[in-house]
């Protein structure tokens, strides 16, 4: 129990030190969009960007941040996410400074699914390894009508801040 609670506090002092921002990261993704369609005429186009993992401070959890675009004219929903560094990786909001895990997260038509630090952000659980600053980690994100993206994900100093890129 103690072990837990400190790896809390070691992971939200993570999050707390990596700073707020979108900023532009190094992140890059690519895949296909297959989208069933809901009768609008216009595919979603996913793409994404700013995409850091700040250096875990634990050996069993990190945090992932990136920015979804979506400048097709349908909606799509972010449903998993997956990494051969992790067992498992989770997706959370943080309403208020209570911090919920969240199934899927919808991506609006023209718009933009932000995670960052102090709001939505990727849980990586059971690390298998520990990534070092200046790795890269593959995710592989998918979604409800959209094919799946491969994300680059850089690894970042634990106190990083994408608005100042230092």
């Amino acid at each position: 129990m103690r072990r837990t609670i400190l790896t809390a506090a070691a992971l939200v002092g993570a999050l707390t030190l990596a700073g707020c921002g979108t900023g532009q990261g190094s992140g890059t993704g690519s895949g296909s969009d297959k989208n069933a369609g809901d009768g609008s005429g216009s595919a979603a186009e996913l793409s994404v960007s700013a995409s850091y993992m700040p250096r875990p401070v634990s050996a069993d959890m990190a945090a992932g941040f990136l920015t979804i675009s979506n400048n097709g004219g349908t909606q799509d929903e972010l449903t998993s996410v997956t990494s051969d560094v992790a067992g498992q990786i989770t997706m959370h909001s943080t309403v208020g400074g209570a911090m919920e895990e969240k199934a899927s997260f919808v991506i609006p038509a023209h718009g933009r699914l932000v995670f960052r630090s102090g709001g939505n952000h990727l849980m990586f659980e059971k690390l298998r390894h520990r990534p070092e600053q200046g790795q890269t980690v593959t995710l592989r994100l998918g979604f409800a009508k959209s094919g799946p993206l491969t994300v680059e994900m850089p690894v970042k100093s634990a106190t990083y801040n994408p608005s100042t890129g230092r």
